[in-house]
């Protein structure tokens, strides 16, 4: 019997890379997977229904239990005909991971409200849509006298929390993420719901052309970027054997699983009264020569 078994949950981005290894291993401990993709090429164009049936197949083939749903996350009542389609099929819902995204790489001196628009559209509408027809779900729940054991998981990204040259909006969308976890864990704990986000770094379409020479290891003995490394953890987050843990960031690459430290205060001076512009400097000076050594952005030297 698997940690998840008959536990509901609704993957976005299921067809692919993370989110399909997440679908087989939710799967294979037992879950009901709602397999959400509407097939778009890596810059969110386009549509396939296929690529979404096909993981369906997977788990059918292997006896488990999954449907396919080709609903827009960033449409609001698409969003709420998601959550409706789970519990129509299976009963119940309790855990959605949001892992669908696109990507519009570009150095910021070149980027265009289009694709900083279509960026957080996807990433940031995406995650809440989905998230608050599920919130809603899960809190008349309670009302009604039952316990949702839910769970939010979010996808931030290493771009999110430490910057990353030619992703100007992916980072900012990929940030924006890992504040919306922490503000959720903080609000919802009360209706039986955690919040927890991950950074993954894994094999995908996305990061096979933004980061290639890291990607190729698929030759090792163990191969660090499979995706399937990534999902034990994803679904041990969609378990009731998670419930203490909220409000977390966890980056995760092959065997390494990562707890992130978050922004905390660091060195201060406090003269008692108002500074004058010309003392600033002095102080500033003082402060970086005391604080942590802060991680390079992604892509620079």
């Amino acid at each position: 019997m698997g940690i998840c078994e008959s536990r509901t949950v609704i993957i976005t981005g299921a067809a692919r890379g993370l989110g399909r290894a997440y679908a087989l291993a939710f799967a294979s401990e037992g879950a009901n997977v709602v397999v959400n993709d509407i097939g778009t090429s890596l810059n969110g164009e386009g549509r396939d229904t296929s690529a979404a049936d096909g993981v369906v197949a997977e788990i059918i083939a292997a006896g488990g239990k999954a449907i396919a749903n080709y609903e827009d996350i960033t449409d609001w009542d698409a969003a709420k005909r998601i959550v409706d389609a789970a519990v129509a099929a299976f009963g119940d819902l309790h855990v959605v991971v949001n892992n669908a995204g696109i990507v519009r790489d570009r150095m910021f001196v070149s980027a265009t409200l289009e694709e900083w628009d279509a960026t957080m559209h996807v990433h940031l509408r995406g995650h809440f849509c989905l998230s608050r027809h599920a919130v809603d779900y899960w809190r008349a729940k309670q009302k009604a006298g039952g316990n949702p054991d839910a769970r939010i998981i979010n996808t931030s990204s290493g771009a999110g929390l430490q910057g990353s040259i030619a992703q100007a909006a992916y980072s900012t969308a990929k940030g924006g993420i890992a504040a919306l976890t922490l503000v959720q864990a903080a609000e919802l704990g009360r209706y039986g719901i955690t919040a927890n986000a991950l950074a993954p770094s894994a094999r995908t379409r996305m990061t096979e052309q933004a980061f290639a020479d890291k990607m190729a290891t698929a030759d090792m003995a163990f191969d660090v970027m499979d995706p399937a490394n990534i999902a034990p953890t994803v679904v041990w987050l969609g378990s009731s054997d998670s419930a203490e843990v909220t409000g977390c960031v966890f980056e995760l690459e092959g065997g390494k699983i990562m707890l992130e430290d978050g922004w905390r205060e660091g060195p201060a001076v406090d003269k008692g009264a108002k500074w004058e512009p010309a003392e600033v400097g002095a102080a500033v000076d003082k402060l970086l020569a005391g604080r942590v050594p802060p991680r390079k952005v992604w892509g620079t030297a």
